[in-house]
């Protein structure tokens, strides 16, 4: 089992730095995955790591040995690729067998790795096909099997799924899953821009922005607990509601709010630096949202459907709340009907309701009142 250790990683192109001192402890037989938006320095980071770019500064560790200037095919990484790269003329076996070839490993030991190989990604139907008479799917599970057959201690994925079809990515990340399940002493280290693939494969997410890591955690932590406004939005589907406010009074550790859709609530943060006049904001998860009738006790918000998206199981209610806050989106269970122009009443409860202060950072505490407030 081998861990890694990034300190203090920057990787510049000229005067453009794209990697701004990245450190991050990754241990031994762990699924990591990176995740952010596109040109956030997810995949120049697993570029990095693989030796495919050279770091600029700080120290790459695998293993306890420090690989900055170590070749890529002596790091034991082995690494699949966005794209299959699968040569057309050879069949899955041959595709699956070249590098250990070109390697001088054995006929025998070929053999078995690759037989081995293809029992876990469930190819052994496949191994005299041609990769043209293959689905994408498999495709990629070829691809994925090459890089198994090196032994590798670390595995990395460069987006594997952003080429399939919706279908085929869901049958092909439970795929990944699998092997992880049947490779349990491997590290690996998964890229994606697609949080569902984070939330379902990681053992921890790294959130990227800009170059920079956001937060580091378990699926859970960073679902139930983000340390900020864009880690709140990005993880989660759909997306959080963000309403906007601001502080009205302070009493002791009580910061009392409003908010620009009329909601007041009281917030108990203790060690915050919130300020009366500061503006604010809060974030609810559709999911967390529940439709109630008029008259229900608690943080009450109305607003016109504007948009209703059912998706059978649940429904999307677009919402609007009649303020300059953008749409608020509901996921309602999918038996009731609902209709554009419907009028609906909602809250949520009050350990769902998460606060960030004025630079976007989580406001320490929770949400201790949350009826209306006198101001």
């Amino acid at each position: 089992m081998t861990d890694l250790s990034l300190r203090n990683i920057r990787k510049a192109y000229a005067d453009l730095e794209v990697l701004h001192g990245i450190n991050l402890d990754i241990m031994a037989g762990e699924f990591i995955v990176f995740v952010g938006p596109s040109g956030c320095g997810k995949s120049t980071l697993l570029r990095c790591i693989a030796g495919l770019e050279t770091i600029t500064s700080g120290d790459l560790v695998i293993g306890g040995s420090r690989m900055n200037t170590v070749a890529p095919s002596k790091r034991g990484i082995s690494m699949v690729f966005q794209s299959y790269a699968l040569y057309p003329h050879m069949t899955v076996y041959e595709n699956m067998s070249f590098g250990l070839r070109i390697a001088g490993v054995s006929k025998a030991e070929i053999d078995d790795r690759v037989k081995k190989a293809a029992a876990i990604l469930q190819l052994d139907k496949y191994l005299t096909r041609l990769p043209k008479a293959l689905s994408g799917g498999q495709r990629q599970r070829v691809a994925i099997g090459r890089a198994i057959v090196r032994d590798p201690k670390v595995f990395l994925f460069d987006e594997p799924l952003s080429n399939l079809d919706a279908a085929l990515r869901v049958a092909t990340r439970i795929e990944i899953a699998k092997l992880k399940q049947n490779m349990p002493d491997v590290t690996m280290i998964y890229v994606t821009h697609d949080q569902v693939e984070a939330m379902t494969l990681a053992d921890r997410i790294v959130v990227f922005k800009d170059g920079k890591i956001e937060q580091v955690g378990t699926p859970i932590d960073l679902y139930k607990r983000p340390a900020n406004l864009f880690v709140a939005q990005f993880i989660g589907s759909p997306a959080m509601n963000i309403l906007q406010g601001k502080v009205v009074r302070k009493t002791g550790e009580l910061v009392h709010l409003v908010l620009d859709c009329g909601l007041s609530l009281g917030v108990s943060a203790k060690g915050s630096a919130v300020s009366v006049g500061e503006r604010i904001s809060i974030g609810i998860r559709p999911e967390n949202t529940q439709v109630v009738a008029s008259g229900h006790a608690g943080p009450l918000m109305s607003g016109r459907i504007d948009l209703v998206e059912n998706l059978g199981e649940v429904q999307l209610l677009y919402v609007d709340l009649g303020s300059a806050t953008n749409k608020y989106i509901i996921k309602a269970p999918g038996e009731k009907a609902y209709t554009r122009t419907d009028t609906v009443h909602f809250t949520a409860q009050a350990g769902d309701i998460h606060v960030f202060d004025a630079a976007g950072l989580c406001v320490t505490g929770q949400i201790v009142e949350t009826s209306p407030l006198e101001i």
